[in-house]
């Protein structure tokens, strides 16, 4: 959890965890080689797309939860929400 590079992952995760950690990083460095060996790993456009959608999105929030003060979960409401994720997916009922 603390390096992807290592982790027991496959290859083509660690590929789209390098494209987005350089995504996240130097966005504006990214290239089609960048694009190509993600795509040599497996990855569609599409998943690509949807890899940067969820990057930026996340960077979106990152920035404004900090601007506005947002205080954290406790840890117990972190554990809870990952049960719930877990049995229920996103979909609130």
């Amino acid at each position: 959890m603390h390096d992807f590079r290592s982790a027991p992952i496959s290859d083509a995760e660690k590929a789209l965890f390098a494209f987005i950690e350089k995504a996240n990083a130097h966005a504006h460095e990214i290239r089609q080689e960048d694009i190509d060996e993600a795509k040599r790993a497996g990855w569609s456009d599409e998943a690509l797309y949807d890899a940067i959608t969820v990057c930026s999105l996340f960077n979106f929030y990152n920035r404004w939860n900090d601007a506005n003060g947002t205080r954290d979960m406790s840890p117990a409401d972190y554990e809870e929400q990952g049960r719930r994720l877990a049995k229920h997916g996103y979909v609130m009922e």
